[in-house]
């Protein structure tokens, strides 16, 4: 009996003893050999070749991860913010203004073997915050130039801060496009691009994303379409610069006008057809447009017959007041529709207002009747309304004084007939 008693006092001894060896902390295997990999948290995918959108926070708040990473040990953990380093381990805790942000993270090894993940981080302001949205190439900037800044509670701003150049002289304005302030940009800017900051009459700045100051000549208006052996007329920034274009393997250097933001020439006496349309500078660099919210120094133009009735950037809103020439788009006179035969096609070009919300689009007589064949159109995107003109339209036109387009929260970019 005694030995079986120091039998199971042997055995519980030796159970301790191994119970108190698995209490050690585990050790790690890996090496500064290893690949870095980082475990968690998971990165989502991009689409369409546009970042994935790593997180979204409030202005007040932070932008807070902690990740982790192998050979632990033997890496070292950077957080980048718009290409600058601003933290240093594998927790990160970070307050920014409202923007959005391009972010990366990156794990180096000891023996200089990398890997990253990287996405955008977007801060949304306080509804009372000034703060500036993006409308269309007005974040594009030319030293020496004027430049607006469009947004929701910009009365409050006094100053705003580029570069590290403070700007006071602005001018704050209401109008049918929207709420903006407009600002003078000193000729001394350098190219690049910069964060802005909005900054209230207290002193406290805000973030509104950046602006791209260039000395490049950028085509913003009329390369997309053009008749052939007609006046043709470019819009943009840095004009005076462009010294030839070349479409369809011809190349123009002869223009009847040319300002800062303005060319005028005589188009190519092509077929209908799309061609390859780019430029050259006095300086030998290449001419950038842009279309679509992005820049190319390489463009298509497309080659037709229409005849243009309009063409410019008109806002339509029925919430204006009766007499507000943006309550409607009347800028075609019926006399233009007296001439036309049955059949004919108006084809009308718009673009949204993304502020805006519950969109819509009619083509109407002058007395607001909506015109025969048509129905009124909740818009998302920017398109194109094709209008049938039957006899019926035509005649519908006359007798109700004339032709609108009207609605809300879109702008009538071009009219024209095929």
């Amino acid at each position: 009996m005694k030995k079986l008693q120091y039998m199971l006092l042997a055995v519980l001894a030796l159970s301790l003893t191994i119970s108190a060896c698995t209490k050690e902390e585990p050790f790690s295997t890996a090496t500064a050999d290893d690949e870095p990999r980082i475990l968690n948290p998971i990165f989502a995918n991009g689409q369409n070749g546009q970042l994935p959108l790593i997180a979204e926070i409030n202005r007040d708040g932070s932008l807070t991860m902690e990740l982790t990473v192998t050979p632990a040990d033997h890496s070292t953990v950077t957080w980048l913010i718009d290409g600058y380093e601003v933290h240093e381990g594998t927790e990160l805790d970070l307050n920014l203004k409202a923007g959005t942000y391009r972010f990366k993270v990156l794990v180096t090894t000891n023996t200089g073997k990398t890997t990253y993940r990287e996405g955008t981080v977007r801060v949304n302001p306080l509804p009372s915050d000034p703060w500036a949205t993006d409308k269309s190439f007005e974040r594009i900037i030319v030293p020496g130039g004027t430049a607006r800044l469009y947004g929701n509670n910009l009365n409050l701003v006094k100053s705003i801060v580029i570069d590290g150049k403070t700007i006071s002289d602005l001018t704050y304005v209401e109008d049918a496009e929207g709420s903006y302030i407009q600002y003078p940009v000193a000729s001394d800017f350098n190219e690049g691009v910069f964060r802005v900051l909005l900054v209230d009459e207290g002193g406290i700045d805000y973030g509104a994303n950046t602006v791209t100051v260039t000395r490049s000549a950028l085509i913003t208006g009329g390369a997309s379409r053009a008749n052939p052996n007609s006046e043709w007329r470019l819009t943009g920034l840095n004009m005076d610069q462009i010294a030839s274009l070349t479409i369809a393997g011809e190349t123009i250097t002869t223009f009847s006008e040319q300002t800062a933001t303005e060319l005028v020439l005589t188009s190519p006496n092509l077929e209908a057809g799309t061609y390859p349309l780019s430029g050259k500078t006095s300086s030998n660099t290449d001419v950038q447009f842009y279309s679509a919210g992005s820049i190319n120094t390489e463009h298509t133009i497309t080659i037709s017959s229409e005849t243009v009735l309009f063409e410019g950037h008109h806002y339509v809103s029925w919430v204006f007041e009766d007499g507000n020439p943006n309550k409607t788009f009347n800028l075609i006179a019926k006399d233009v529709f007296a001439a036309l035969s049955a059949g004919t096609t108006l084809s009308i070009q718009y673009s949204i207002e993304p502020a805006d919300v519950d969109r819509q689009l009619q083509t109407t007589s002058g007395w607001w009747t909506l015109l025969p064949g048509t129905e009124a159109l909740m818009i998302s995107e920017d398109g194109v309304v094709e209008v049938i003109l039957s006899q019926e339209v035509l005649d519908l036109i006359q007798t109700q004084d004339g032709f609108l387009c009207v609605g809300h929260g879109y702008y009538v970019d071009r009219v024209t007939l095929k």
